[in-house]
């Protein structure tokens, strides 16, 4: 299971759509509170990339010294349709600052001084330490996932559901009389979640842990051609 620290710092270097929230801008359109860019340093800060006309950085070049408080907000939308589509939130809570002089014409790095995060998403709920989030590493799939995950549900949606027949007693139930259909859902270093639906309108999600966990699409391939080759057996 990833910890709640690398789930975390994966959703922030994912495309997963963010917002950043700022006391007295609750008013402002959340299109203008998007950064177009965000990344982590090696402190564990944030840094993100807005326009200069934004209101986050007008208020963060108003406050200079005085503490800014501010929220990153992240949604993760699973990229494949299907219902109850949102997977996960993460809250990155801290101070914010301008840093002049580090981004292209136009535009300004804010940096968020990381005090606290928190995740929620298909593991669970749970408060993320500083610490633990500078020391984390994001996923070595997130810039992969999205195509890959709409891969494998257009071009193998067949062999998806094969892995009815890897549900173990619940196969039994689920597979019987007539096979659910499949969708993916998550995929991270260290297996595949899918969704099954059933005929009666029920749906209920699986996890396939890979033998051990991968570290490129390269690594993932195999795996993936492992536990279809398991489920055909």
């Amino acid at each position: 299971m990833p910890s709640a620290a690398e789930r975390t710092r994966t959703l922030v270097q994912s495309t997963c759509s963010a917002v950043l929230l700022i006391p007295g801008l609750e008013r402002a359109g959340s299109d203008q509170l998007m950064p177009l860019s965000r990344s982590v340093g090696p402190e564990g800060d944030l840094f993100l990339e807005f326009p200069l006309d934004s209101p986050a950085v007008r208020a963060a070049t108003h406050a200079q010294d005085d503490e800014l408080s501010a929220v990153l907000e992240i949604t993760d939308v699973a990229p494949v349709s299907v219902p109850h589509r949102i997977r996960g939130r993460a809250r990155v809570c801290g101070w914010l600052t301008s840093v002049p002089g580090m981004a292209g014409p136009g535009r300004m790095l804010l940096r968020l001084e990381t005090g606290e995060a928190h995740v929620e998403d298909l593991w669970g709920a749970e408060p993320v330490d500083p610490e633990d989030f500078r020391d984390a590493a994001a996923d070595p799939l997130v810039e992969h996932e999205t195509e890959l995950l709409q891969h494998l549900h257009a071009a193998h949606g067949e062999q998806l559901q094969t892995l009815c027949e890897l549900l173990g007693e619940r196969a039994a139930r689920a597979c019987a009389t007539s096979r659910p259909s499949v969708v993916p859902v998550a995929l991270d270093r260290l297996g595949l979640r899918v969704r099954f639906f059933e005929r009666n309108g029920g749906c209920f999600d699986a996890r396939f842990e890979f033998p051990e966990p991968v570290r490129d699409v390269v690594e993932l391939s195999h795996a993936m051609h492992t536990l279809f080759e398991a489920a055909a057996h």
